[in-house]
């Protein structure tokens, strides 16, 4: 079973500028094949909406039902983990602190001037996604980095809770340039719905989906979301 779906390294601006990714790595073996670019889509628009509201210095971690994000922004260099509820937090924690120190240790300060996302893979994010899905792994880095012990890491039981006051979800999703056109008409139609933060909708979505690809296959599916109407249509095979 996948405990950490994705690790992300942004680099996040006080001025308050959308981050920039500068490294991505996600295991989406979980999902089914034609899921994935919407799942991948989720990711970075979560991500960088988590990171962008977490300040400098901060760790703090998204809950919700069996899912948590957690965010830790160092100076200006942010990673993310988008993990299972089952994983120690401060194991978490001290995994993105692993991160941030060999990204240091292998690009220095070059991050600061990077404008555009980096799509480049980077080996060691990928090998860390692989090798820190065992728990047991990330606490051994939590018995060399206790400072995490006298860190205060703040939870949030919802996404909203980390929006500005006025932010509106369904704004977000439709200035997001990392949506998909189809994508986005999805999630504003379940925003609309009595959905009320950014995580439910997109878990709802992946939810519908994963339960849609569990259904015998009959033939060519067409699924439209649009106003929450689902559309089934099966092409019997000769």
């Amino acid at each position: 079973m996948v405990k950490i779906t994705a690790l992300m390294v942004l680099k996040c601006t006080p001025e308050g500028a959308d981050p920039v990714i500068l490294a991505n790595a996600s295991d989406l073996s979980s999902f089914g094949f034609f899921q994935r670019p919407s799942v991948k889509e989720f990711i970075v628009f979560v991500g960088r909406t988590v990171a962008k509201r977490t300040p400098p210095g901060q760790r703090q971690s998204v809950q919700h039902e069996e899912y948590k994000v957690h965010s830790y922004n160092q100076n200006g260099l942010c990673a993310l983990g988008f993990m299972d509820d089952h994983y120690p937090v401060r194991s978490a924690f001290s995994l993105l602190n692993k991160v941030l120190e060999e990204y240091q240790k292998n690009f220095g300060d070059s991050w600061k001037t990077v404008q555009a996302d980096n799509s480049q893979q980077w080996p060691y994010l990928s090998e860390a996604l692989t090798k820190f899905q065992d728990p047991a792994e990330a606490d051994k880095l939590l018995k060399i980095q206790r400072e995490l012990d006298e860190t205060k890491i703040i939870l949030h039981k919802t996404i909203d809770s980390v929006l500005a006051r006025g932010e509106k979800l369904d704004s977000l999703v439709e200035k997001s340039s990392d949506l998909s056109a189809a994508s986005q008409t999805h999630l504003a139609a379940l925003a609309k719905c009595s959905f009320v933060s950014v995580v439910n909708i997109i878990y709802a979505w992946l939810d519908l989906e994963l339960k849609l690809s569990s259904l015998p296959k009959l033939g060519h599916r067409v699924m439209d979301l649009s106003g929450l109407t689902l559309i089934w249509k099966y092409l019997i095979p000769d």
